[in-house]
């Protein structure tokens, strides 16, 4: 009798894509908790590849970018920022983290520094509401009173 698990995707390619959604081939994962169950199971081998770790089920996956995203911005009473992630997990935004890339997407380090993740649209709209120039012709972002410099992503 065949055990229960990834085998239904196995022959199929299962991805992360820089939007934020879950896809099996070319199709979107429409279903909201596979796409959570899916966030909140992602692992990463020492070569830097990632695979999704279910119980004892294991499936190779394609990240396209970065293995999380971030869906919104919240601030909270003692006025930090927080983070909303793919995986639903709320956590303190690293604003010294910041980094802006070359085609002008915002990415920050997650998970205690572990993993990158890219800022959907909306997130950087709320972000983009505590915005300054600066002199260098560069932006910070402005914080209970303290600015933290949006540094150029390398490459």
């Amino acid at each position: 009798m065949p055990r229960a698990g990834f085998y239904a995707v196995e022959s199929g390619k299962i991805s992360f894509r820089r939007d934020g959604n879950w896809y099996s081939d070319e199709e979107r994962i429409d279903n909201a908790r596979i796409a959570l169950l899916f966030s909140r199971s992602i692992q990463r081998n020492p070569d830097g590849s990632y695979f999704l770790q279910v119980g004892d089920e294991r499936a190779s996956i394609t990240v396209e970018d970065t293995p999380y995203v971030v869906k919104a911005i919240e601030e909270d009473p003692e006025k930090t920022l927080v983070a909303v992630l793919n995986d639903n997990t709320r956590e303190p935004l690293d604003l010294n983290s910041i980094e802006i890339s070359s085609d002008n997407v915002l990415y920050c380090e997650v998970k205690g520094g572990r993993f990158s993740a890219r800022f959907l649209r909306p997130a950087y709209y709320d972000l983009s509401r505590k915005f300054e120039a600066d002199k260098a012709g560069g932006f910070s972002v402005l914080v209970a009173g303290k600015s933290y410099p949006i540094r150029r992503k390398p490459g």
